[in-house]
């Protein structure tokens, strides 16, 4: 909570004798109609709606958020705010929601100029026949900064302020994340096979280990280990993987039962499911982010519940490439975090988390053929809260709560598409487009502003985008 020295009213200074020596030592200290002192902060946010994105939430309306050297140090009624706090910046929202930053738990940012390129595949025929050989071709670290840059741009006016990304030259992803102002998790990436970054696992690790050198201490920066898939990574990589993860206490992305090739081809080469190969490598761990998982069994499901690794769900991606459902309701019930993440522009085609949770919930009520099931709460969760708990920060993001970072968003829902309004969240979730997000900030910075990027061009943006036309 925040508090300062000085509070209370003059009349209440003089009868303690301190109003000669407060108006001499604060003779232009704020004060309000009725003369009592003010406390001083960086920002006041008020609006019609704040939604704090903490379990059992509920709707605050006509609320505030008191922001100071970039964390919440409470969420106040408007009245109280504006009679007891002075701020450097000011914003009122009439009739805008605001609520936690977007995490969006998977994505492969530098392939953001690979959006479009082939489509209507299966999935190891689109690796095989587009992206692997574009990536071959294309991918250097001027490439993927610019394509990374594209990709932030496109997240922040769409209400996204945390990423965990699975790529390859992971500065150049973490420079464009450092001059975009974004919060964001950067791969390690490991793959036994060459690439356009490292030849070989040796090399990935060594390269990796070069990159948390460098950024670990960055603010807003976190590596992450990421091997790429089961069917990429040898037994004797995954081991190496995770004594590293362990040694420095990182997180570990991996692509796990993506499709039922995946576990065909583990059936065949290891004579298990690919969970279950990991598992007995000791390789699953609540500190493990698995990403997809549309292909799952009983079995699966016990180890799941005894090793509770986060879940990410990657609806749009996986069904325009076909691989199957992820079962979150199921995930849910035996207690696992289940976050959401959009995948790659070259398989959503978007990095739009607001659709994103309407994929997912429509998805998962089709699914299971019960309206009931993921209701608007836990959609909107898994796409702030459970992504931060994925990733180890929810104490810091995820949610608007005193003494996390502001990390938030503002989304105007005095729109045709949301009006009336009689719930703000069904609207954001069921209604809203990514237009309506009007305001982003990322640890108390603005990064967008009235629908304007302020720490990114966006016609230079747009104009080396047409030059990396493939």
């Amino acid at each position: 909570m925040f508090k300062h020295p000085i509070s209370g009213s003059r009349e209440q200074a003089a009868g303690s004798g301190m109003t000669l020596y407060l108006m001499a030592m604060f003779p232009n200290y704020p004060t309000n109609e009725i003369g009592m002192f003010m406390k001083n902060i960086d920002q006041i946010a008020h609006a019609k709606w704040i939604l704090t994105g903490e379990k059992n939430q509920h709707v605050l309306e006509n609320h505030a958020l008191l922001i100071d050297k970039g964390v919440i140090q409470n969420i106040v009624p408007s009245a109280e705010a504006k009679e007891h706090y002075h701020a450097k910046q000011v914003d009122d929202y009439a009739y805008h929601a605001l609520l936690p930053g977007l995490v969006n738990a998977h994505t492969h940012l530098g392939m953001n100029y690979f959006r479009g390129l082939g489509c209507d595949l299966m999935l190891m025929d689109w690796l095989n026949g587009y992206i692997w050989p574009a990536e071959k071709k294309w991918l250097s670290h001027e490439f993927v900064h610019d394509a990374s840059l594209f990709a932030m741009a496109e997240m922040i006016r769409s209400g996204t302020t945390c990423f965990n990304d699975m790529f390859y030259f992971p500065e150049a992803i973490a420079d464009a994340a450092i001059t975009a102002g974004m919060r964001g998790f950067v791969s390690m990436h490991v793959i036994d096979f060459p690439t356009a970054w490292t030849q070989n696992t040796d090399e990935s690790l060594e390269k990796g280990l070069a990159f948390y050198e460098q950024y670990h201490q960055q603010p807003l920066i976190t590596p992450i280990l990421a091997p790429h898939a089961p069917y990429t990574v040898s037994d004797e990589s995954f081991i190496r993987v995770l004594e590293l993860a362990q040694s420095l206490h990182l997180k570990i992305n991996v692509h796990l039962h993506e499709t039922q090739a995946e576990i065909e081809q583990s059936m065949t080469q290891y004579q298990k499911r690919p969970i279950k190969r990991l598992f007995d490598l000791g390789f699953l761990s609540s500190e493990v982010l698995a990403i997809h998982m549309t292909q799952l069994d009983e079995e699966d499901y016990e180890i799941l519940g005894a090793t509770r690794p986060s879940i990410v769900h990657c609806p749009g991606s996986n069904m325009k490439l076909a691989s199957g459902i992820c079962p979150i309701a199921k995930l849910h019930n035996l207690g696992l975090n289940v976050a959401l993440g959009t995948d790659s522009v070259a398989s959503n085609n978007d990095l739009n988390m607001i659709n994103e949770m309407r994929t997912a919930a429509f998805l998962a009520k089709v699914s299971q053929q019960d309206p009931v099931c993921m209701n608007v709460d836990e959609t909107f969760a898994m796409a702030s809260l459970n992504g931060a708990k994925a990733l180890g920060i929810d104490h810091i993001v995820g949610s608007l709560a005193p003494g996390k970072a502001a990390d938030f968003i503002a989304m105007n829902l005095d729109e045709i598409e949301t009006l009336p309004v009689h719930d703000p969240l069904v609207q954001i979730i069921y209604s809203s487009s990514r237009h309506q997000v009007t305001d982003v900030w990322v640890a108390g910075k603005q990064l967008l502003k009235n629908r304007e990027l302020l720490t990114l061009d966006e016609e230079s943006l747009k104009a080396k985008a047409r030059l990396w036309k493939l």
